[in-house]
């Protein structure tokens, strides 16, 4: 049975995820194009007929067929048929904002030129009436020569005409266009070498003849369209071709003719033509209401103030929203462990499912609720279109450290994940500063970090006045301020060159789609709990395993018998402080059983340079194991902690971790400790899965290994002076 191809593409910004979202009910696959970095995301219709399926593939956003990046390139390739294993297009879906008709309009007529069976989406057709552009669909689609489809996709309108038409579709597929040729528009001799090159590609590449009169227009204008690689990493064109387009480049520029620009103003006043026909202003234009809040959410005083109010709030409502969840989740754990303890013969294989598995993946899952959190806020402000703002926002902080403004989006989506983030660089032109943000977008504290910070701030933070939330923003903040600092210094050295100027389009306001918010903040938290029950999961069961052994009976017979000693010595029943002592007896027992294990051994075996932090060999085998994913320290800590205790514990990490003391006597995780602790993760890499995107976006060993290096050496030194100042100043 052949699957119906549907090519979604459009402009970003267009509302062309949102339509995705709509007709695939937020069932998408994702994955990635072969042999290349850029996301591919494709679903299902809902609701086609089981005999004749739509598969929807959704294209990133571009403006124009000639790409500016490896997202905008992708989406030029699929639609020229230059992807193996990317079928040709059954039908394409171009997306257009109704409110700046003439420029999405661009790109909608390079792709009807194609030559593909073709719908135009008018979409925000609400947007274009506020502000009083009443648009003639049935001319617009008369002047074009394919369907136009007005709708609203965020409201749903006109949702059910497209996926009618796509189920008609399916059935009686539509026919190619035969679009006339229009060179005799452009200057005199543009078109007749525009011709000649049609007709080599039509024998060179006799398979896609059809599109030769769109590409040859492309080849003549676009000056990097020659340098483009093929599938095989050599040269796309044969060299016959790219010295037949070299010469007619000459030629016309002998002609007085800007083969560069030729073809774009030709272009713009035939669609000023059309937008003339198919448009009608019902309004005088005026200043609309999302001109208004702009004025304020993007001066650089006050827009600067409500970004940061914007942050706080995130911040604190982590720990005000989550309280409850997490507590539940932790009494579940607690509750799950000691049914199974108690169902279960006691020894070792007792003691690995409940402290080793539940305890420790139990540990980390209890963050989900502010995971959840974190990703809902960040989505939110991704829908309602502020994220632009604030990347309008911090483009002159941005170019002041040799950044480009495009690189706080990326920077931003860090604080969910650097792999997303390190991903979304791909929307940056220039090698230098796309590779700077690649270096500098782990040193946003992601989300795998929350569970580090959350647990230390329960331990070693003041639970009051707003300390938490106020320590938790301080440590988002440091981790900009180091990334900025170290991309200044990168642009300065490594990576020298000028950013290019921002170019950004500030889409209007809308009201999220909360549903196609909360499933993107399911899918992203499904991530989390993936490997809270893999990755994690399997650390906690080698940590349980290096922990326990290996085991010494002379140490077991001398607390079996100081033990015995100990309860012929109470009284019946024992007073507080002699129970006491048996606690303490017991907390010594775990301790020595612990310091001689493996991973005790390993943990002092690390220790000497670990010391001058103030972190002993406990936090060391924490360090250790975190670079798996950050958020195992916190598991790694459960397990340590909780090995040779009370089975009817269910003390929550965080109270451990206030009762355990240093050699002296002194409290181990003091205020001091836990900041030291937290901006030693703020820097530091720990997470092998971002090392391993950064080596396939970076196709090069050199960049990730540099990376792990100044990022570790970093985290060490800033680690180092934070406890070194902090005790010299008495803290």
């Amino acid at each position: 049975m052949k699957t119906f191809t549907v090519v979604l593409t459009g402009n970003p910004n267009c509302g062309k995820t949102t339509l995705f979202n709509a007709l695939t009910g937020l069932r998408a696959r994702v994955g990635n194009y072969a042999g290349v970095t850029v996301e591919r995301k494709e679903g299902a219709l809902t609701g086609a007929d089981a005999l004749h399926p739509v598969t929807i593939l959704d294209l990133p956003g571009t403006y124009s067929l000639s790409p500016q990046s490896p997202d905008e390139q992708i989406a030029r390739d699929i639609l020229f048929q230059r992807v193996a294993d990317v079928p040709a297009p059954d039908l394409v879906v171009i997306v257009a904002d109704a409110s700046n008709l003439q420029r999405n309009l661009y790109f909608a007529t390079q792709v009807i030129e194609l030559g593909h069976p073709t719908l135009l989406v008018l979409n925000m057709i609400d947007v274009a009436r506020d502000q009083g552009h009443e648009i003639d669909t049935e001319a617009l689609s008369k002047a074009l020569g394919v369907p136009v489809i007005p709708m609203v996709a965020s409201e749903g309108e006109g949702l059910d005409v497209l996926r009618q038409t796509l189920r008609s579709q399916a059935k009686t597929p539509g026919t190619r266009h035969v679009i006339p040729r229009e060179f005799n528009e452009l200057p005199e001799g543009f078109g007749r070498e525009a011709q000649a090159i049609e007709t080599a590609l039509e024998g060179h590449f006799p398979h896609r003849s059809r599109l030769a009169a769109a590409e040859a227009l492309l080849l003549l204008s676009d000056e990097r369209a020659l340098s483009t690689e093929g599938g095989t990493g050599g040269p796309r064109y044969p060299e016959t071709l790219i010295q037949q387009v070299q010469l007619a480049r000459q030629r016309l520029e002998a002609a007085g003719v800007d083969w560069r620009s030729a073809a774009i103003e030709a272009r713009y006043a035939r669609l000023f033509a059309i937008e003339q026909h198919v448009t009608r202003e019902t309004a005088p234009p005026g200043e609309l209401l999302s001109d208004r809040i702009d004025r304020v959410v993007t001066h650089r005083v006050w827009g600067l103030l409500i970004f940061m109010a914007v942050m706080a709030l995130m911040f604190q409502s982590i720990f005000w929203l989550a309280k409850y969840p997490m507590d539940g989740i932790e009494a579940a754990v607690d509750a799950l462990a000691q049914w199974v303890g108690s169902s279960m013969p006691p020894g070792d294989l007792n003691d690995l499912i409940t402290r080793g598995a539940i305890a420790g993946v139990g540990s980390v899952v209890i963050f989900l609720p502010q995971i959840c959190l974190l990703f809902l806020f960040i989505g939110l402000l991704e829908d309602t279109g502020y994220m632009s703002r604030a990347a309008f926002l911090m483009d002159r902080l941005m170019s002041r450290v040799g950044l480009h403004g495009k690189s706080f989006i990326p920077m931003l989506s860090s604080f969910a994940c650097a792999i997303p983030g390190i991903m979304a660089t791909r929307t940056i032109e220039t090698r230098q500063d796309r590779l700077a943000t690649i270096l500098v977008a782990p040193l946003m504290s992601c989300s795998a970090r929350l569970p580090v910070y959350t647990v230390l701030i329960a331990a070693c933070i003041p639970q009051r006045n707003g300390w938490p939330g106020l320590t938790l923003l301080m440590m988002y903040l440091l981790g900009i301020a180091g990334a900025l600092g170290m991309a200044w210094i990168f642009k300065k050295t490594l990576l020298r060159g000028e950013p290019p100027m921002l170019i950004l389009e500030l889409p209007p306001y809308k009201r999220p789609m909360l549903g196609a918010v909360l499933r993107q903040m399911w899918d992203r938290s499904k991530l989390f709990l993936r490997r809270a029950g893999t990755v994690i999961l399997g650390i906690n069961i080698l940590l349980w395993f290096l922990a326990t052994y290996p085991r010494s009976s002379e140490l077991e017979e001398q607390f079996s018998q100081r033990r015995a000693q100990w309860k012929q010595s109470v009284s019946n029943p024992p007073t507080a402080a002699e129970t006491e002592t048996g606690l303490q007896l017991d907390l010594e027992e775990a301790g020595e059983k612990l310091r001689q294990s493996f991973a005790g051994r390993l943990g002092r075996a690390i220790e000497p340079t670990l010391k001058p932090l103030g972190f002993d060999w406990k936090i060391g085998i924490g360090i250790v194991t975190s670079f798996a994913a950050r958020e195992v320290f916190v598991s790694t800590l459960s397990v340590v902690y909780n090995v040779g205790g009370d089975g009817e514990n269910t003390a929550s990490l965080a109270e451990v971790m206030k009762s355990e003391r240093r050699s002296d006597g002194r409290a181990m995780y003091t205020p001091l400790t836990g900041i030291t602790l937290m901006v030693f993760y703020v820097f530091a890499m720990q997470c092998v899965s971002t090392v391993a995107v950064v080596r396939r976006e970076t196709n090069s060993w050199k960049w990730p290994i540099f990376q792990t290096v100044y990022m570790t050496s970093l985290a060490w030194i800033l680690a180092f002076l934070t406890y070194q100042i902090g005790t010299r100043l008495g803290f």
